[in-house]
C-alpha cells in the first residue's frame, strides 16, 4: 500500500484504510466473520485498483509519472546492474548530478549507463535539481558515450526529466548547444544505445540521451515536447488547463507507440510502477536485456542506419 494516494485515488485511499484498520482488529480478535469482511474489501478494493488504473487519461498518466513513490533511476542502477562505477564530471565545466553515469555490468554484459536522478527527499532533489540537467550534465553523458565507443561498449540511458534546467546559468553555459550535441551523439555512436523513459520524458532534455536503437517507456510513464502546464500556458495563456493539453498532446505510450515515437510500452504491476517497484523494474531489465541482444550481432554501420531510419519512420503512421 503506497503512503501517498494521488487526487482521483481518493476511494481506493479510503478503501484500504478501513483494509488496514480492519486487518489490525482481525489480528487481535479474528473470527470468520471478520475474515469474510475482509476478503470482500479485498477483492473490491483489487477490482477499484484495476478498473482505475485501465482507464487513466492522459492527466492522470502524468501524475502517476510524477508520483513520489514511483523507482527513480537510483533503483534501476541498484537492481538491474552490478558493479557500477560512476565516472563524475564533463572535463569542461564540473559534475552536474542531474545526470548520473559510469560503467556497469548487466547480466554479465558491460555497458556504460546513463541516467536522470530527481531525487526523493527534499536535500536529495535539491542536488540532483529535480532531473533537470545543466549544460554540464549532457557534456557529462558526450563524454560517457565517447569512452563507450572507444571501448565498444553499449549504451544504456534512463530518461526522467521535466526538462532540461531552464535558468540564466544553463543559458549561459550553452544549453541549447549541449543537447545538441548530446542528441547528435546518440545518433552517431558505433556502439549500440537502448533507452527507456521511466516516469517524465521531457522537452529536448529527454531525447538528448534517448535518440537511441530502441526507445521503451514504461507503461505510466509520458514523454513530450513539454510539460502539459508549459504547452497549456502557451497555447491556452493558462496553465490549469494542463489536463487539456495533455489530452492533446498524446504523451501516453498507447500513442506514441502508434506513432512510432517508441518502440515498446513495458507494462507496469496494478496500480503502478510504485506499487510494486521490484516487478517493474525486472520487467524492464528483461527488455533492455532482450534488445541489447538483438543490437549486439548489428555492425556499427548498421546500428546508425536503423537508429536513422527509426527516427525517420516518427509520425508517418499517424499521418496515413
Amino acid at each position: 500500500m503506497p503512503t501517498t494516494y494521488l487526487d482521483f485515488e481518493k476511494p481506493l485511499a479510503e478503501l484500504e484504510t478501513k483494509i488496514a484498520e480492519l486487518e489490525a482488529v482481525a489480528a487481535q480478535e479474528g473470527g470468520p466473520q471478520i475474515s469474510d469482511e475482509l476478503k470482500k474489501l479485498k477483492d473490491k478494493a483489487a477490482k477499484q485498483l484495476k478498473d482505475t488504473y485501465d482507464s487513466l487519461s492522459p492527466w492522470r498518466k502524468t501524475q502517476v509519472a510524477r508520483h513520489p513513490e514511483r523507482p527513480h533511476f537510483s533503483d534501476y542502477l541498484e537492481h538491474l546492474f552490478d558493479d557500477f562505477q560512476e565516472l563524475a564530471g564533463d572535463r569542461v565545466f564540473g559534475n552536474d548530478e542531474a545526470v548520473i553515469g559510469g560503467l556497469a555490468s548487466l547480466n554479465g554484459q558491460s555497458v556504460v549507463v546513463i541516467g536522470h536522478e530527481k531525487g526523493r527527499t527534499t536535500e536529495s532533489r535539491l542536488r540532483h535539481n529535480f532531473g533537470m540537467a545543466h549544460p554540464e550534465g549532457y557534456r557529462k553523458a558526450v563524454r560517457l558515450m565517447d569512452l563507450a565507443e572507444r571501448f565498444g561498449l553499449p549504451v544504456v540511458t534512463f530518461v526522467d526529466t521535466a526538462g532540461a534546467f531552464p535558468g540564466k546559468a544553463g543559458e549561459e553555459r550553452g544549453q541549447a548547444e549541449a543537447i545538441a550535441r548530446s542528441t547528435e551523439r546518440c545518433l552517431t555512436l558505433n556502439v549500440p544505445i537502448i533507452s527507456l523513459i521511466i516516469g517524465e520524458g521531457g522537452s529536448g532534455g529527454a531525447i538528448a540521451i534517448a535518440a537511441a536503437n530502441r526507445v521503451f517507456m514504461m507503461e505510466h510513464s509520458i514523454y513530450s515536447v513539454i510539460s502539459p502546464e508549459g504547452c497549456a500556458s502557451i497555447l491556452y495563456r493558462d496553465a490549469a488547463k494542463a489536463k487539456d493539453a495533455a489530452e492533446a498532446m498524446k504523451i501516453t505510450g498507447k500513442d506514441l507507440l502508434k506513432l512510432k515515437v517508441v518502440d515498446a510500452v513495458i507494462k507496469e504491476p496494478v496500480g503502478g510502477a510504485h506499487r510494486d517497484p521490484q516487478k517493474a523494474m525486472k520487467a524492464a531489465g528483461k527488455a533492455i536485456s532482450k534488445a541489447l541482444d538483438e543490437l549486439l550481432d548489428l555492425s556499427p554501420q548498421d546500428l546508425k542506419i536503423q537508429r536513422r531510419e527509426r527516427f525517420y519512420a516518427i509520425g508517418r503512421e499517424g499521418l496515413n
